[in-house]
């Protein structure tokens, strides 16, 4: 008879998730064990292990959750509502606003998916490139000219704007200086007076 899921499974995932990307980002992923997480999670090694078979599974888990999320907010931003400005605005206010509890996720795929195999790494990349590839079609609309003359500076111009928004987490202290909408709205100034000047 198949084994029956309980009613919070995927509550009681996405807890562990959390915990353990904050454990990861606070501690390194190389140097956790599962005993460690398990007890930094409040729950026994062998829920986790009901969860996920490895360590490796687990950070897989972690990345790929968190950049699909950020997909997710990326293709909800209605863009036929508005001009190409305002798309890019609304893009960079929904990045910046999905990151608002997501620092430890975040820090963990930058500092520890290259432990993952190849195929794994793959999955994540493609994700990431899907990404980048909504930011770049509306800047291309927006100065269409400029990248038709220069169809080499699209990319650039659209990993600089990531660039600008994934490191927010370094030195934004909440409560402090701007808001996250502030720095959003910082952040596409920036980019479209720089794009206009190319």
């Amino acid at each position: 008879m198949a084994r029956t899921i309980a009613k919070d499974h995927a509550e009681k995932r996405l807890a562990i998730l959390g915990k353990a990307a904050e454990f990861f980002a606070a501690n390194g992923y190389e140097r956790s064990s599962m005993n460690q997480l398990a007890e930094a999670c409040g729950v026994s090694k062998a829920l986790i292990y009901h969860y996920y078979n490895s360590k490796e599974a687990l950070l897989y888990d972690i990345v790929h959750t968190h950049l699909s999320d950020l997909l997710d907010t990326l293709l909800a931003v209605d863009q036929a509502a508005t001009s190409p400005d305002d798309t890019l605005r609304g893009l960079v206010q929904a990045i910046l606003l999905a990151y608002r509890d997501a620092d430890a996720e975040h820090k963990v795929q930058t500092a520890a998916m290259a432990s993952l195999p190849d195929e794994q790494r793959a999955v994540l990349a493609d994700l990431q490139r899907q990404m980048v590839a909504i930011v770049a079609d509306i800047l291309k609309a927006i100065t269409p000219e400029v990248y038709a003359q220069n169809p080499e500076k699209l990319r650039p111009v659209a990993m600089t704007l990531f660039g600008m928004v994934n490191w927010f987490y370094m030195w934004h202290r909440p409560a402090k200086g701007l808001s996250r909408e502030d720095y959003a709205d910082l952040v596409t100034d920036l980019v479209l007076g720089g794009v206009r000047g190319l």
